[in-house]
């Protein structure tokens, strides 16, 4: 039965040979290798055009190597649903970073369930503190959001430049080093923006 081998980098900068050589180096022979480069972590795992080939041509009862468990997927559910669908066809998959284990075994399915729990226990734990910091900085008058690429003055500026002087959208844009959506959306605003500007300024 033949083992194949699965790599993923984020960039184009980046090779998975590191990777290649350290499935190696843990003494697996392999005779197929595939690898996404410049595919990010957020993509399931489905989507990446190298491990849908892969799964192509992979046969039932064979073996799979990754060097890490993200390798699989985007996130737990998509690791797990991976795993599940390998199960089905017997391949065996094996991660480096969790000592070799079988993750289609019984202690492998375990020890996915874990992870999802600490997985799961890592975004609650993200989104409270990301609630606390924000709570925190409204409490101490801090603005939130993003900071604005022009001031006030420059806004009136612009919108007068354009409508009195007739300057271009993409001469401002140049003048001030920004979008020509940002001057667009400062020189010709929709009536939504009108209004959220109207309301904002509103005395207290």
């Amino acid at each position: 039965m033949a083992v194949f081998g699965y790599g993923r980098v984020s960039t184009k900068e980046q090779t998975t040979e590191n990777q290649r050589r350290e499935i190696e180096a843990a003494g697996y022979a392999v005779d197929y290798w595939h690898a996404d480069e410049g595919v990010s972590g957020k993509v399931a795992a489905a989507h990446r055009p190298q491990f849908a080939k892969m799964l192509d041509q992979i046969r039932n009862g064979e073996t799979l190597i990754v060097t890490k468990l993200d390798r699989l997927g985007r996130d737990a559910q998509d690791v797990g649903a991976t795993i599940k669908m390998l199960a089905t066809r017997r391949i065996e998959v094996i991660v480096l970073q969790l000592g070799k284990l079988d993750l289609t075994s019984a202690a492998g399915k375990m020890m996915l369930t874990m992870l999802a729990a600490v997985a799961e226990m890592e975004r609650d734990l993200l989104v409270e503190r990301t609630q606390s910091g924000l709570a925190r900085a409204k409490a101490e008058g801090k603005v939130l959001g993003r900071p604005a690429l022009t001031t006030e003055e420059q806004r009136q500026a612009i919108y007068a430049q354009h409508h009195e002087n007739g300057i271009s959208l993409s001469a401002l844009a140049r003048i001030y080093d920004v979008s020509r959506a940002t001057i667009m959306r400062i020189a010709k605003p929709t009536p939504a923006s009108l209004e959220r500007c109207r309301v904002t300024r509103q005395p207290a």
